[in-house]
C-alpha cells in the first residue's frame, strides 16, 4: 500500500532549499567571502582584469572591437516599438534623446570584452521626477563578486568587497553563470594570440635588422694586434652609419649580401595566422576583416551571418541593461505597472523591385490580403488596415480609364486631327493607293511594280505635312510634360 505524503512538507523540507551551495562545497576554498575570478589566463599570469586593457593597443584587436561595438551602434532603437506611447513612455523616449546614449551602450559593450562592466547611476531630482543625472562605467578591477553572485565594490577598508546599495550599479554581464558571474571574457580568447603576435614581430625585425642589409667583412695581414684588430672593427660599425671608413692600406673591407632566403616568410605566415584567430575569437569569423587570397560569396555571406548572430547577442545585453533602468525610473517615479520596452532593431530595406510590380499589379485591378503584406513585407497584423473598395462599374474591367478626363496634350492633337473633314482625308488616301492598286492589278511581277512606283513617284505631298504637323505637336507637348 502506497504511502501518504504530505505535499507542503515536502516542499518545505526538500526541494523548496537549495543544498548545493559554495559554503557546503567540499572543494570551494573560498575563506573571505570574495569569490575568486576563475579565469584561467589570470590565474596563471597572476594578474588582474587590467592586462586585457593591454591587448587594445594592439590594431588588429582594436579594429576588430570597433567592428563589432559598430554593428550595435547602427542599430535604431525605440521604445514600445510599434505601439503606442504611453505619456510616461514617451518621457522615458524624450529621456534617451536627451542624453548621449552612444556613448552608454559603448560602455556597456565592454562587458563582451571583459565579462562585466559595472555602471554607477548618479540620481537627481529634476523638478518633480529622480532621474540618472550620469552614467558612468567604472573599471570592472574595483568590483568583485560574494558568494550569493551580487556585485560588490573592494575598497581600501574592505578589500574582500561592501555592499551595494539598490538601483545604483548597473551590471551587465556577459554570458554570467552561477559557477563564473564575472562573464565569459572575449578577450580573454585573444590573449596568447597576441601574445604570440608581439613574438613574432620582435623576432622579425631582429632577422630584418640582421639579414636585410649587407655584411661588412674587415680583413686584415696574420698576425695583426688585438689593438688594430678591434680599431678596424670600429671602423666597419662606423662605416654602417656614415658610409664612410678610413683603414690602413694593408687591410680590406669586402661587402658581403645577406642570403635571400625565405625564413622571413614564417613570420608573415604566424602573424597571419595569430590575426586570424582574433579575428574568429571577437567577431566569430574572418572575412569581414581579412579577405585572404582565396574565399567565395557564399562564405562571405555565412561570415556575415556568423557576425549578424554576435550583433543580436550584444544587442540583448544593451537592452537588458537599460531596460532595467527604465524599470528603475518607474518605480521611483510612476505608479504605472505596465512599463515601456526598450528595443534596438535594424531598419529594414524595402524590395523596390517587389513593391513596383505589387503597385502595377494592383494598378490594373489586382488585389491583395492582409496576409499577404504580413508575409511579404514583414509587417505585423496591427499595423494593416484594408479600406473599402469603391464600387466600379461593370460595364468594362477598365472603366476608370473612360471615365478619367482626356490630357491637354491629348485634347490639342485630337482637335487637330479633327480639323480636317473625312472627306478631305478620304481624298489623300484615294491619291495614294489608287495609282498603287492600279500597278498591282497590270504589273506582272514585284519587281516591275516596284520599278514603276519609283519611276512615277507618289502624290504625298499633303498628307505629309499633316503628319509632320502632328508629330511636331506631339513632340511639342512630350517635351513640357517631361519638364513638369
Amino acid at each position: 500500500m502506497a504511502e501518504n505524503i504530505n505535499p507542503d512538507k515536502t516542499i518545505n523540507n526538500t526541494v523548496g532549499s537549495e543544498i548545493a551551495t559554495r559554503k557546503r562545497s567540499f572543494n570551494f576554498y573560498n575563506l573571505a567571502m570574495m569569490l575568486p575570478d576563475p579565469d584561467p589566463v589570470l590565474r596563471k599570469q597572476g594578474k588582474d582584469i587590467r592586462i586585457y586593457k593591454e591587448l587594445l593597443c594592439d590594431p588588429h584587436v582594436w579594429a576588430c572591437v570597433q567592428s563589432r561595438k559598430s554593428g550595435v551602434l547602427s542599430l535604431e532603437w525605440e521604445i514600445n516599438r510599434g505601439k503606442d506611447k504611453t505619456q510616461q513612455g514617451q518621457f522615458i523616449e524624450d529621456f534617451f534623446k536627451s542624453i548621449d546614449l552612444n556613448s552608454v551602450i559603448s560602455e556597456i559593450l565592454n562587458a563582451s570584452l571583459f565579462g562585466f562592466q559595472p555602471l554607477e547611476i548618479i540620481w537627481k531630482k529634476q523638478g518633480n521626477l529622480i532621474l540618472p543625472a550620469e552614467i558612468k562605467a567604472k573599471p570592472p578591477e574595483w568590483f568583485c563578486f560574494d558568494d550569493d553572485n551580487k556585485l560588490k565594490f573592494r575598497t581600501k577598508e574592505n578589500y574582500y568587497g561592501e555592499d551595494l546599495p539598490d538601483r545604483k550599479f548597473l551590471c551587465p554581464q556577459s554570458n554570467p553563470s552561477y559557477e563564473n558571474p564575472y562573464g565569459e571574457r572575449t578577450l580573454s580568447r585573444v590573449f596568447w594570440p597576441v601574445a604570440f603576435k608581439k613574438g613574432s614581430l620582435k623576432f622579425w625585425v631582429i632577422f630584418t635588422e640582421k639579414y636585410g642589409m649587407p655584411f661588412l667583412v674587415g680583413k686584415h695581414p696574420r698576425g695583426t694586434s688585438k689593438e688594430d684588430t678591434d680599431n678596424l672593427a670600429d671602423m666597419l660599425e662606423a662605416m654602417i652609419q656614415d658610409a664612410i671608413a678610413v683603414i690602413p692600406d694593408d687591410s680590406s673591407v669586402e661587402i658581403v649580401e645577406g642570403a635571400k632566403a625565405s625564413s622571413a616568410d614564417v613570420f608573415d605566415k604566424l602573424i597571419d595566422k595569430m590575426n586570424a584567430e582574433i579575428s574568429k575569437a571577437i567577431l566569430g569569423q574572418t572575412l569581414t576583416t581579412e579577405l585572404g587570397n582565396s574565399g567565395s560569396l557564399a562564405a562571405a555571406k555565412t561570415h556575415m551571418e556568423v557576425r549578424k548572430d554576435i550583433v543580436d547577442s550584444d544587442k540583448k545585453i544593451v537592452e537588458k541593461s537599460l531596460n532595467q533602468l527604465i524599470q528603475w525610473i518607474y518605480e521611483l517615479n510612476f505608479s504605472e505597472k505596465d512599463i515601456p520596452i526598450f528595443e534596438m532593431y535594424e531598419e529594414e530595406d524595402v524590395d523596390l523591385t517587389l513593391s513596383q510590380r505589387d503597385k502595377t499589379l494592383f494598378e490594373t485591378g489586382v488585389k491583395f490580403t492582409k496576409e499577404y503584406f504580413i508575409k511579404t513585407y514583414g509587417f505585423d497584423e496591427e499595423d494593416i488596415e484594408i479600406q473599402q473598395e469603391q464600387p466600379v462599374k461593370k460595364d468594362s474591367v477598365f472603366s476608370e480609364f473612360k471615365q478619367q478626363e482626356k490630357f491637354p496634350d491629348q485634347q490639342t492633337i485630337d482637335e487637330f486631327v479633327d480639323s480636317f473633314t473625312p472627306e478631305e482625308l478620304q481624298g489623300q488616301a484615294e491619291m495614294i493607293l489608287k495609282p498603287v492598286l492600279k500597278l498591282v492589278k497590270e504589273g506582272n511581277s514585284y519587281e516591275e511594280i516596284y520599278e514603276q512606283v519609283s519611276e512615277k513617284g507618289l502624290k504625298t505631298d499633303k498628307i505629309e505635312k499633316i503628319l509632320q504637323k502632328a508629330i511636331f505637336i506631339s513632340e511639342i507637348w512630350g517635351r513640357l510634360n517631361g519638364l513638369d
